[in-house]
């Protein structure tokens, strides 16, 4: 898969995140967070796991105690994205490398 196709599946699960609509409820952030917080720990049983995704959920709880329960629900969005995308990385490079090898 070249950087490219990749560059744009990471830009697309980013826009679909940072586009959704942040209900602004404390219910809403606390299903975003969990559902980030899963995403980052199957990236981790991958060995894959991204610093970004680890910021930007500091960032979504900092928010979250500060009661700005929009700006947290969508760092927490951002979040499972950064998250799923480190997985797909892992899962398509896990193959992949073996077509670089030189025979």
């Amino acid at each position: 898969m070249s950087i490219r196709i990749f560059a744009s599946i990471i830009a697309v699960l980013l826009a679909g995140a940072t586009s959704a609509t942040a209900a602004g409820s404390e219910d809403d952030y606390k299903a975003a967070y969990a559902a980030a917080e899963a995403a980052n720990k199957q990236a981790a049983s991958l060995r894959n796991q991204w610093t970004t995704t680890a910021s930007t959920l500091a960032a979504a709880k900092k928010s979250a105690d500060a009661g700005d329960f929009d700006k947290a629900t969508a760092a927490a969005r951002e979040a499972e994205a950064l998250a799923k995308a480190s997985i797909f990385q892992a899962t398509s490079e896990k193959e992949r490398w073996k077509e670089l090898e030189i025979r």
